[in-house]
């Protein structure tokens, strides 16, 4: 038989259960320090625009290319069921085992270009700007429910 402060503490835990949890507090970022490269005066008309095939890709492998300080090599699901290899010069800003399982935006349908000797077959987008004098990177990734190989528009 359990007691009656017994009960009531399981009731208590019960009900804290039930509970929804705390909303996340969002993260405050402060922009004042940061400078962006001035647009493009030119002017892209929208059929060469529509040539380019951009496409959500998962991260399979990823790994850095031997004797380059720069060069990140990754094994991409594109789904077409072939493996797509893509090389990016971000090392500095990543380590190869934190972008595993990631969807990341590639344009896929660039011509080959060998690199270190590897054929590099697209590129990945990032977003870059500059704070404080220092040069910053950030991987477009996008959400995990995105298919490998869903076309963006």
């Amino acid at each position: 038989m359990k007691t009656q402060g017994a009960a009531k503490n399981e009731a208590n835990n019960a009900v804290q259960a039930a509970a929804p949890a705390a909303a996340p507090v969002e993260e405050v970022i402060d922009f004042s320090k940061v400078e962006i490269e001035p647009l493009f005066a030119d002017c892209v008309d929208f059929e060469t625009f529509s040539k380019s095939d951009f496409r959500a890709v998962k991260v399979k492998e990823c790994a850095a290319v031997p004797k380059s300080k720069k060069l990140l090599q990754f094994t991409l699901d594109d789904g077409t069921g072939k493996d797509r290899t893509i090389l990016s010069g971000i090392h500095a800003f990543y380590e190869p085992e934190e972008l595993v399982g990631k969807t990341l935006i590639a344009i896929t349908n660039l011509p080959p270009r060998a690199m270190m000797g590897i054929e590099s077959n697209g590129m990945l987008l990032s977003a870059i700007h500059t704070e404080e004098g220092e040069e910053k990177l950030h991987l477009l990734m996008v959400d995990n429910h995105i298919p490998a190989g869903a076309k963006l528009y």
